[in-house]
């Protein structure tokens, strides 16, 4: 990943989020992906996935032929699918995305290690792929869940939820952990914790109100962009002003 940054001199990924379309316009939905990316490609370093594409098109059929062409912009393809059951579904979960072509998938530490995660992440390391944590959502309500304060079980010890998510990612040999850009302050935190050891991706930018300076300035590696690309009147415009600002505060 850190090399196709250098190489494409952009750390901006693409998230192709796009609103509701009824099944019967799949096509027009998948046309309308390949256009934005087909825009944007010289201005991007990776494309994100989530269920906006994964339930209209298919993961075998649509996502697949998108996959491809990602891969041969020399990008590199993420799967945002928050993995978050019991080991035995996860790692079924990690196989089929990871056989399709992608080369890192999200994950949800609420789950634990033991028959939750680790098998998410056995599956990577034999496949040579990524695993991203997610430390801190981009959304309003990610305090109730991730802000929240927790106590250590073993040691009575208190902390607050994100901070040990983070600690998690460092033992348990994570390739990124998501930090939303709406909370700079967040970031700063866990980069304090990861250092450069873990690379901090954050989500948020434009639509949800983060900031790409603020984002940087605190510790953001890789910025995620998706409504305010995907929506855009001119995508590649768009994006070309937003890795141009990103260079600019880097």
């Amino acid at each position: 990943m850190e090399q196709t940054a250098k190489d494409k001199k952009s750390n901006m990924i693409l998230a192709l989020d796009f609103p509701f379309e009824k099944p019967e316009n799949r096509e027009k939905l998948f046309s309308k992906a390949e256009r934005i990316l087909n825009a944007v490609e010289p201005y991007i370093c990776a494309v994100k996935f989530n269920r906006h594409l994964i339930l209209p098109l298919g993961t075998f059929n649509g996502v697949a032929k998108l996959i491809e062409k990602v891969h041969a912009m020399g990008l590199m393809a993420i799967m945002d699918c928050k993995v978050n059951d019991i080991g035995s579904t996860n790692q079924t979960i990690a196989e089929y995305y990871y056989s399709v072509g992608f080369d890192a998938l999200t994950a949800n530490p609420f789950v634990g290690w033991e028959q939750g995660l680790k098998p998410v992440f056995d599956v990577a390391h034999k496949l040579q792929r990524g695993v991203i944590l997610l430390v801190y959502m981009s959304h309003k309500g990610a305090w109730e869940g991730y802000g929240q304060t927790i106590c250590n079980a073993e040691t009575g010890e208190k902390a607050l939820q994100y901070f040990s998510f983070a600690k998690k990612a460092l033992k348990w040999n994570a390739d990124g952990v998501v930090v939303g850009a709406t909370y700079p302050e967040k970031i700063r935190e866990v980069h304090e914790i990861l250092g450069e050891k873990i690379p901090i991706y954050s989500p948020g930018i434009g639509a949800q109100g983060g900031k790409i300076e603020s984002a940087l300035k605190a510790g953001a590696h890789y910025l995620i962009v998706g409504r305010t690309i995907t929506l855009s009147e001119n995508p590649a415009e768009t994006a070309k002003k937003i890795r141009d600002l990103a260079n600019q505060c880097r």
